[in-house]
């Protein structure tokens, strides 16, 4: 009666998700947004909560909520929207959707690691393609060339991708959603820090499905994503969806946000900045190779064997980042998000001396 002789044993091989305690650390590990919301919207914020009735389940549909981010959105008549108890959610319903045996789900790699753990919760085989070495660019011949072999049900591009931060040209994600036999998830976390959307080509192809969420923007508290796609495709998903996976404090305070956007484009606006002024900073280091981002946050190459001895001086200086070192691909990597100024220069000058301490 062990759980060992019951749990499938993909499930048994598998090492749960883990999330740091950053203690008093400053944290710069999880690409959060380090602003608050404004004290005269915390209290308005405050007064529409007090109206939601907690005795009453949410809308299981969340239609008000959908609607006004349709609005937003500028989405046409034939696109659907589905939400999501953040993106990783929406990730598991897309693949219990499409999941049977030796069905193939595809990712550029290194990229979010939740494509290949949920690949592998529902049963599918995961193939990465590796990205370029250098600058981490697409492989397209690769890429086209394994969907042709592999026929996945399902591609993921995190774009702009997650650790490495960059943006591949849209010409080529063109490509391989054209190519792909089945869905492809267009994953646009980052979307509030980077230069182009193909939000405006959802509908262009009848496998394309573009994701976000609200976390980066400034509300990880709220674990709200969402998917917008052709109708039949997100039909088809919302089967899947829990009742009532969107909770009724959620969807209060998301619509009260898309009500004040506003101010998030602003903040993501002085984030976009002093991510600027941290790649300028991190380019002038002795030993550090900080790389392109469309993203809140940096990739950055440390000398070489160095990359967890960095990671450990940080921490033991207060600044809590993520380690990446052991990674494929990313040897001597660490990832830094794009904190306030402050922490930003508290960042810098713990950074300068753990290197020079690396040196002595």
């Amino acid at each position: 009666m062990s759980a060992r002789e019951w749990v499938r044993p993909e499930v048994r091989a598998l090492t749960a998700y883990h999330v740091p305690d950053p203690g008093d650390a400053i944290k710069l590990d999880a690409m959060e947004n380090p602003y608050r919301l404004p004290p005269e919207l915390v209290d308005a914020w405050l007064e529409r909560l007090r109206e939601v009735p907690l005795n009453r389940y949410p809308d299981p549909a969340a239609r008000q909520l959908r609607e006004r981010l349709r609005r937003w959105l500028q989405l046409r008549p034939e696109v659907e929207v589905i939400l999501g108890n953040g993106s990783d959610e929406l990730i598991q319903i897309f693949l219990l959707a499409l999941a049977a045996r030796d069905r193939v789900v595809l990712a550029p790699e290194p990229t979010f690691v939740m494509y290949r753990m949920i690949a592998q919760f529902t049963g599918m085989r995961y193939l990465g393609v590796p990205l370029r070495g250098g600058d981490f660019g697409l492989d397209l011949d690769t890429m086209l060339a394994a969907i042709e072999t592999e026929r996945p049900a399902a591609v993921f591009l995190a774009w702009p991708n997650n650790p490495t931060g960059n943006r591949w040209p849209r010409e080529q994600v063109e490509r391989l959603i054209e190519a792909a036999p089945a869905l492809v998830v267009v994953d646009e976390a980052y979307a509030p820090f980077a230069d182009d959307s193909l939000l405006d080509a959802v509908g262009r192809w009848d496998n394309l499905v573009v994701m976000r969420t609200f976390s980066k923007q400034g509300l990880a508290g709220l674990r709200l994503g969402y998917a917008v796609g052709p109708r039949d495709w997100i039909r088809e998903f919302d089967k899947l969806r829990l009742p009532y996976n969107i909770n009724a404090l959620t969807q209060a305070s998301a619509a009260f946000a898309l009500e004040h956007m506003a101010v998030f484009e602003e903040q993501a606006a002085r984030i976009r900045a002093e991510r600027a002024r941290l790649s300028t900073a991190l380019g002038a280091m002795e030993g550090v190779e900080p790389f392109a981002s469309e993203t809140n946050f940096i990739l950055f190459r440390v000398p070489a064997g160095q990359g967890r001895a960095v990671f450990e001086g940080l921490l033991a200086r207060g600044v809590l980042i993520k380690d990446l070192s052991n990674q494929p691909g990313l040897d001597d990597c660490l990832r830094v998000t794009v904190g306030t100024p402050r922490e930003n220069t508290a960042f810098l000058q713990a950074l300068r001396e753990t290197l020079a301490a690396e040196r002595a």
